[in-house]
């Protein structure tokens, strides 16, 4: 273990800043709210999830998340269908051209990232490729402990 878990916070919460805040302008994308980006890229992920389990699974209000909803619906990013098991409840799927959109994001990620990391030496770059598991599972254990 790290002796000092906090040294982890300032590199993490800045490469996320940049994931949340880059991306769908480099991909020709209308600019998304990060909060918006981070409820389309949850049901990218799990389509046919409802609004409360997002919320949860999110760490948001069912508020914020329905408000958030119905600005991706009303984009065209997210359709919303009545539960076939709950006819009170909602099921959240992503649209082709949510599909569409996300692929471009993922790749001007991707880019990003690339050019980023050709500026890295060769031994900083296997340290992050080797570091890959152990973010993932950090990710899980820290989204777990909710």
């Amino acid at each position: 273990m790290t002796s000092d878990p906090a040294a982890l916070i300032g590199p993490l919460y800045d490469l996320a800043r940049v994931l949340r805040l880059r991306g769908p302008e480099e991909a020709g994308l209308e600019k998304l709210p990060p909060s918006e980006l981070d409820v389309l890229r949850y049901v990218m992920h799990h389509p046919g999830v409802g609004v409360t389990t997002l919320a949860r699974e999110l760490g948001l209000h069912a508020s914020n998340v329905s408000a958030t909803v119905r600005a991706l619906v009303a984009r065209d990013l997210i359709r919303r269908a009545p539960d076939p098991n709950d006819r009170r409840s909602v099921r959240l799927t992503p649209t082709i051209h949510a599909a569409h959109g996300m692929a471009l994001i993922e790749q001007a990620w991707s880019d990003l990232f690339g050019t980023a990391l050709r500026e890295l030496t060769p031994s900083q770059q296997e340290a992050l490729t080797a570091a890959t598991p152990a973010l993932r599972a950090l990710a899980e254990a820290l989204r777990s402990a909710r």
